[in-house]
């Protein structure tokens, strides 16, 4: 992937978004990027990508950390837990980064971070939800996204409140992730009254789901949830719509926030009215908008997670810089103790490498197959 396509527009915004660092870069560091680069959610690593480039090209004109120019090291996980861990060991042994952006499959997150622990590496996750990721007492682990027990309720009260869904069918896909949070919603969901009427996982990979639409049209199913990714996601709606239930409202995560989803669905009137759970839009704050208009300059839309990596890379450059070391567990104990000016506002950090507050609500897909923040609900 080219860096120079990501660096023209963004030299304007070197003073507005500096970070207090010091003289002209000297040297190199290394932060390692780490995500599916390939594969069938290669969407995601591909705005982790334009994100953290565009992150670190303005932070080098600004000085960089500790006066060392920031360069990135892609790691490609494919969302496959095995490659995670070899990438993160050819991130620390072999490319010697000294902080990560990474990763996005929570099931890659958490053994991934075990390793970047061991060698003593701070690691921010842009998407990963799982409680588990930073309940494990690591101490270099950080999230720029909320957790599955916080987006588990926002997703089961909107079912209930909004959708007043009766007969909700809930499936995952089996992944860390994707199970997590659908037993998070089912939690939520029966907290508030409402038992699924069928739980189920389907296989990720899987394209044909006609059994489970017959299982949900027997259970007169009025909402349907999903805890997955896109890949998974787009056929299983356009089965429900193509096999007759048109009217089953359908509800996913933060796994399908990409136009990949128009893709996988086979077409925009497939996902029209779909609604999915996402952190509040970065890309509407006033602190973004020098950002999104560079990237829209150089036609470039700042997606789904593409905003969260500029944030990630954002902070590692403040808690290194802020602790004037290049070691991370130097800077994450500067970032559990410093706010930090970000992209998408100011972020802090509590002692287990969750952020302080989280702001997940509501968004729905168009006919137009774009997708919308909608009112926050009571």
């Amino acid at each position: 992937m080219s860096q120079t396509f990501y660096k023209k527009g963004f030299l304007a915004l070197a003073v507005a978004t500096a970070l207090g660092v010091s003289a002209f870069a000297q040297a190199d560091v290394k932060f390692g990027v780490a995500g599916p680069m390939t594969g069938a959610n290669a969407a995601f690593g591909e705005q982790y990508m334009k994100g953290a480039q565009a992150a670190a090209d303005v932070i080098n004109k600004a000085g960089g950390v500790n006066g060392e120019k920031i360069v990135l090291v892609a790691g490609d996980d494919a969302c496959e837990p095995k490659q995670a861990v070899a990438v993160a060991n050819r991130l620390v042994d072999q490319d010697k980064v000294i902080g990560v952006v990474g990763h996005f499959c929570s099931s890659n997150t958490i053994p991934a971070s075990e390793v970047y622990d061991e060698a003593g590496i701070i690691a921010i996750t842009p998407g990963s939800t799982n409680p588990a990721v930073t309940e494990r007492g690591l101490s270099a682990m950080f999230r720029m996204c909320g957790r599955d027990d916080q987006q588990g309720i926002v997703a089961g009260d909107y079912i209930v409140d909004v959708l007043k869904g009766k007969k909700v069918v809930v499936l995952h896909d089996k992944d860390t992730y994707g199970q997590g949070l659908a037993d998070a919603t089912k939690a939520q969901l029966e907290k508030r009254g409402v038992k699924p009427v069928l739980y189920e996982g389907l296989t990720r990979g899987e394209k044909d789901f006609s059994a489970v639409v017959t299982k949900i049209r027997g259970a007169g199913a009025d909402v349907v949830y999903f805890g997955g990714l896109h890949p998974e996601a787009g056929p299983l709606v356009r089965q429900l719509r193509e096999q007759g239930l048109k009217d089953v409202k359908f509800m996913s995560d933060d796994g399908i926030v990409t136009d990949e989803l128009v893709t996988t669905a086979g077409g925009a009137q497939y996902v029209d009215g779909v609604y999915m759970t996402f952190g509040a839009d970065p890309r509407l704050l006033p602190d973004s908008k020098a950002v999104v208009d560079a990237f829209r300059a150089n036609g470039v839309e700042p997606e789904g997670y593409t905003l969260y990596a500029y944030a990630s890379v954002q902070a590692l450059a403040a808690g290194f810089n802020g602790a004037k070391s290049n070691k991370g567990e130097d800077a994450a104990k500067w970032l559990k103790a410093n706010p930090v000016q970000t992209v998408m506002g100011k972020k802090e950090w509590d002692t287990k490498g969750d952020l302080k507050v989280s702001d997940y609500v509501v968004y729905q897909w168009d006919k137009d197959g774009k997708y919308h923040q909608l009112e926050k609900q009571k």
